[in-house]
C-alpha cells in the first residue's frame, strides 16, 4: 500500500506552493533538515514525544522549528494527515521516523513525502537488498541461507533501521545459536575484513548538468537525473570497537562478554581519490536499477548511502543501502570536502531543502515527491 501519483497530484493541487512546510520528526538527522530548510527559506515543522525532547532544540536556534507537533506516539501522524495538509507539510524521511511509524504505516502516510516511498519495500528486506544492488553491479558479502553451513566469521543482522542493536558475530553454527532470536528476521553475512566506508550520495531526478547516470533496460539510453557525492562517514560502534583490547573473544565469550554493534556515533572520513570512479559506477548502477526494479517504478530520489567495505586488494564490497538521508551526514552540517567543491556550506539536509525549493519554481515538485 501506498500513494499514487494521482492522489499525490490532487495533494499538490491545494497546496499554497509558495509557503511550503518542511516537517521532520526531531531525531536522526532532523538538526540539519531542519538548519537546511532555514537556509533556503523554508518554515519548519518539528514533530516530537516528550517535551524534553522539544525543550532540546532550544539549545540550536540555528534549527529550532518554527512549530511543533506534539504527540503521545509518532503512529498519531497517520491521524494528523489532514492537519498537515492544510499547512503544506512536507514531510522529510529518515531512519527514525521508518522505524518509528513501520514501513507500511509510513507507506500509507496521507502527507506528501520527499524522495520515494516505494523503494522503502525493496530497502527494508535484506534479500531484497541483495537482489537490487547486485543488479546494480555492486560487489556483497557471502550469504549463508542455512546457519548449519557457516565455517568462518560471519555477522548476523536484523532487519530495520536498528542502529546495529542485537547484530553480533559467529564463527560456527554452536556461536549462531547461542545468540540468535530465532523470532526475527536475520540475515547471516560473511563477515568481511577491510575499512568500512559509508558513502553518501544524493541523486536528483530533475537535474540534467553534471554527473549523469544513464538508464539501463526499459530506460536504455536516457539520461535519468544528476548524482552527487555528499560525504563519507565511519560509524563508533559500542562495544566492539574496544573489545580487542580485552582478548580474545573465545576468552570474553567463555566470560560472559560479547561484543556489540550499536553505533553511538560517526567520524568523518575520505578515501583515496583513486577509489572515487568506482564508487561512483556502482552509485550509479544502483540508481539506475532502481528504475528496472519493477514496472513503472519512480525510481532513487534524493539521499541514499551505500554502506561498504574496502579490501586490502582495493576492491569494495558493499552490504548495506540505506535509500534516505542517514545519520552520517550528521558531522557535515557545515558542508564536507566533497560537497564544499560544488556549494560550500551544502549538508545533505540543506541539500534536500534546494532540491524542493528548485522544483516548486521549476513545477516538477510532484517529481520529488511520493
Amino acid at each position: 500500500m501506498g500513494v499514487d501519483s494521482d492522489t499525490l497530484a490532487t495533494w499538490l493541487a491545494a497546496y499554497d506552493q509558495s509557503q511550503i512546510t518542511i516537517g521532520v520528526v526531531a531525531s536522526h538527522s532532523s538538526l540539519q533538515i531542519l538548519h537546511g530548510a532555514r537556509l533556503e527559506g523554508f518554515k519548519t515543522l518539528g514533530i516530537a514525544v516528550g517535551e524534553n525532547r522539544r525543550r532540546y532544540y532550544r539549545a540550536f536556534p540555528g534549527a529550532e522549528p518554527d512549530e511543533w507537533l506534539m504527540l503521545e506516539d509518532y503512529r498519531e501522524m497517520l491521524d494528523y494527515a489532514e492537519w498537515f495538509r492544510k499547512r503544506n507539510v512536507v514531510i522529510i524521511p529518515h531512519g527514525s521516523l521508518v522505524e518509528y511509524l513501520g514501513s507500511s504505516n509510513f507507506r500509507s502516510l496521507q502527507v506528501p513525502t520527499f524522495g520515494n516511498r516505494g523503494i522503502l519495500h525493496w530497502e527494508s528486506s535484506r534479500e531484497r537488498q541483495r537482489q537490487w544492488l547486485e543488479a546494480g553491479g555492486c560487489t556483497m558479502p557471502k550469504v549463508y541461507n542455512d546457519p548449519h553451513d557457516i565455517d568462518g566469521p560471519v555477522i548476523v543482522k536484523y532487519a530495520g533501521a536498528k542502529g546495529g542493536r542485537g547484530y553480533f558475530i559467529a564463527r560456527d553454527y554452536r556461536d549462531f545459536r547461542r545468540n540468535a532470536d530465532l523470532e526475527g528476521e536475520f540475515t547471516i553475512q560473511e563477515y568481511a575484513l577491510g575499512c568500512r566506508y559509508y558513502i553518501h550520495f544524493f541523486f536528483d531526478p530533475t537535474a540534467s548538468d553534471g554527473f549523469q547516470v544513464q538508464g539501463r533496460g526499459s530506460h536504455a539510453g536516457q539520461n535519468l537525473g544528476r548524482l552527487e557525492l555528499m560525504s563519507m562517514d565511519r560509524r563508533d560502534e559500542a562495544n566492539v570497537d574496544e573489545f580487542y583490547k580485552l582478548g580474545s573473544l573465545r576468552d570474553l565469550r567463555e566470560k560472559g562478554l560479547e561484543p556489540s554493534f550499536v553505533v553511538t556515533g560517526n567520524q568523518p572520513v575520505v578515501i583515496r581519490e583513486s577509489l572515487l570512479p568506482r564508487a561512483f559506477e556502482m552509485a550509479e548502477g544502483t540508481v539506475a536499477a532502481s528504475f528496472e526494479l519493477e514496472e513503472g517504478a519512480k525510481g532513487m530520489i534524493g539521499p541514499f548511502c551505500l554502506e561498504t567495505i574496502v579490501t586490502d586488494q582495493l576492491e569494495f564490497k558493499v552490504f548495506e543501502i540505506s535509500a534516505r538521508i542517514v545519520a552520517g551526514s550528521n558531522p557535515f552540517i557545515g558542508g564536507s570536502p566533497y560537497s564544499d567543491i560544488n556549494e560550500p556550506f551544502m549538508s545533505t539536509g540543506r541539500r534536500i531543502a534546494r532540491s524542493i525549493k528548485k522544483s516548486i519554481a521549476e513545477g516538477t515538485l510532484q517529481d520529488i515527491l511520493s
